[in-house]
């Protein structure tokens, strides 16, 4: 679960509904296109919150960015049918949004889920992306001992989803003792999160990320920049295996120190840095 390091939105930002051909969807957006624009798709469980941190200097590089919740992912509104969530249904989301920022070329940034989510828009058509980051996102599903801790929240989901507070508490019973404890603010904000996430998102999803086939090869077919960028530590997919897949893809490579799953919140700056820097050089090229 990523928990963004704060929650007010910098000055420059602002928060909002997007309106496309495929329904609403929440964002916070900054920034000004003078290099570019940007749209940040937020993992599992997650949220547009989680990359508060880096819109300020996403901005501050000359690029508008966009961090958006998925449909049926806390402030954005989806049906109540499985079916919905599927990679290549939440893929077309994607599409939609980019349509509707009427931006150009976009660079497209995916946080682990949102890596697979990331992906599948760009195998089914990458003429409006400038470029692709894989942020904590692997080749196929998660470990296997990540497997086993989704089969289960998947499997409490099923049988209790009208019970969201009841699987809430029951998460948060399982959390580390010696984890440091939340600030009542984010606690709130992390139990609303979870409360408000469609919990046929949750099902779907997670089933995605327990049964994703490895889809690099495809990918390293389409003649666009990648950056597969990480923490130096990754309980979700090993860092060795996004070497790896980094390899495969010919993408550009980039290790945050300091940083595990959520480099976009425990060490914003040198993550900010690391995409502006690549999105540069792909103008560059």
């Amino acid at each position: 679960m990523s928990k963004p390091p704060r929650l007010t939105l910098p000055p420059t930002a602002r928060a909002y509904l997007l309106d496309t051909g495929r329904g609403g969807f929440a964002v916070h957006e900054a920034g000004e296109p003078v290099r570019g624009t940007a749209l940040l798709l937020p993992g599992f469980t997650g949220s547009k919150e989680d990359f508060v941190a880096l819109l300020e200097p996403l901005a501050a590089a000359g690029y508008r960015v966009l961090a958006v919740d998925g449909r049926g992912q806390y402030q954005s509104p989806g049906p109540r049918e499985e079916d919905a969530y599927a990679l290549e249904e939440l893929a077309r989301d994607v599409l939609a949004q980019v349509r509707a920022l009427d931006a150009g070329p976009v660079h497209l940034v995916g946080h682990s889920l949102g890596g697979l989510i990331a992906r599948a828009a760009v195998l089914r058509d990458p003429a409006p992306f400038a470029s692709l980051t894989l942020l904590s996102s692997g080749p196929a599903a998660i470990a296997e001992e990540q497997q086993a801790r989704t089969k289960l929240l998947v499997a409490a989901l099923e049988a209790l989803r009208e019970d969201m507070p009841g699987v809430w508490a029951a998460m948060r019973a399982h959390d580390p003792q010696d984890a440091s404890p939340d600030s009542a603010e984010l606690t709130a904000f992390l139990r609303e999160r979870w409360l408000e996430t469609v919990p046929e998102q949750l099902i779907a999803t997670g089933r995605a990320l327990i049964c994703e086939p490895d889809r690099v090869a495809e990918l390293a077919a389409v003649a666009l920049p990648k950056l597969v960028l990480s923490g130096t530590v990754d309980y979700a997919w090993p860092v060795p295996l996004m070497d790896d897949m980094a390899r495969r893809l010919g993408a550009a490579r980039v290790v945050v120190e300091g940083a595990e799953h959520s480099p976009n919140a425990e060490n914003p700056q040198v993550t900010a840095g690391a995409l502006a820097s690549f999105w540069d050089s792909c103008s560059r090229a």
